[in-house]
């Protein structure tokens, strides 16, 4: 699905899909860019529960703020993660200056017992970096062929960014795990099916490799997860397992109730809610 924002960033959207809900806790994959920047991207204050928010760039920059505190600049080579718990609020901004902005946004569904948890954010911008003859790889989360990230999570989990080089490889990952292969740039082939960029495949759980043919040199994200046995229920910026509980989110956030949050930042202002749809929200 691609879908372009305000200030005309394509963004391509692979989960949330019609046969693809999930990929372990992986719940949400947008692949941003690459936009030439031609005015900021501004996404005002805006809430979020019940999930994580990974934020992995590849040009540009991006000042977060929220209401734990926080006031992070990232830039390519680190991770923004913030888990939002029982609800946090953040804003972010494309600082001028970086000619082009590419990146990808992921979301993580909290298992039930650490949905009302306290929110709190983390930057990281020491990560496993492994290289080897044709490959470079980037642990975001989790870990890879031994190396592991100290990212917080909370259920078995991996993201990383391989950099593939012409040939033929056999990635090494975990048979309890189902997998998926984003291609950010770059010309692969997987299967026997040539992958457009910001196409998604999916790998079911019980695969000690996943085989790619790369012809032209290739960024792309290796996502992977142990299935999530629960049902979650998505809807905006909120995740939780009954209609109730969205609606009640949904609700605070409107009324600015103390459940968000607040912080001062340059962009001002707020994103409001939309009306729920007149259907009774059921989890998937």
């Amino acid at each position: 699905m691609k879908l372009t924002t305000r200030t005309s960033i394509e963004i391509s959207r692979t989960i949330p899909h019609a046969r693809l809900k999930t990929i372990g806790a992986w719940c949400f994959v947008d692949h941003f860019g690459p936009t030439e920047q031609s005015e900021p991207m501004v996404v005002a204050a805006h809430p979020h529960s019940g999930l994580q928010t990974v934020t992995w760039l590849f040009e540009g920059r991006i000042e977060h703020r929220d209401s734990v505190g926080s006031v992070q600049v990232i830039t390519p080579g680190q991770v923004n993660l913030m888990t939002a718990g029982k609800g946090i609020s953040h804003s972010e901004l494309s600082i001028e200056g970086a000619k082009w902005f590419h990146g990808v946004q992921l979301w993580v569904a909290l298992p039930e017992e650490s949905l009302d948890i306290d929110p709190f954010f983390e930057h990281i911008d020491q990560l496993p970096r492994i290289l080897m003859e044709g490959l470079r790889a980037t642990v975001l989360v989790g870990e890879f062929m031994g190396r592991a990230a100290n990212a917080t999570t909370f259920t078995p989990l991996m993201g990383v960014e391989l950099v593939l080089e012409p040939g033929a490889h056999k990635l090494p990952v975990g048979v309890a795990m189902e997998h998926g292969l984003m291609l950010v740039a770059g010309d692969v082939t997987v299967a026997g099916h040539r992958m457009e960029t910001s196409s998604l495949h999916y790998f079911e759980a019980g695969k000690a490799e996943l085989e790619v043919t790369v012809s032209k040199t290739a960024t792309i994200m290796l996502l992977g997860g142990e299935p999530f046995q629960e049902k979650i229920l998505m809807w905006w910026n909120f995740i939780g397992r009954t209609h109730e509980e969205i609606a009640l989110a949904r609700s605070q956030w409107n009324k600015r109730e103390a459940r968000f949050g607040s912080f001062e930042d340059q962009i001002g202002g707020w994103i409001p809610a939309p009306d729920l749809p007149n259907i009774h929200l059921k989890p998937r």
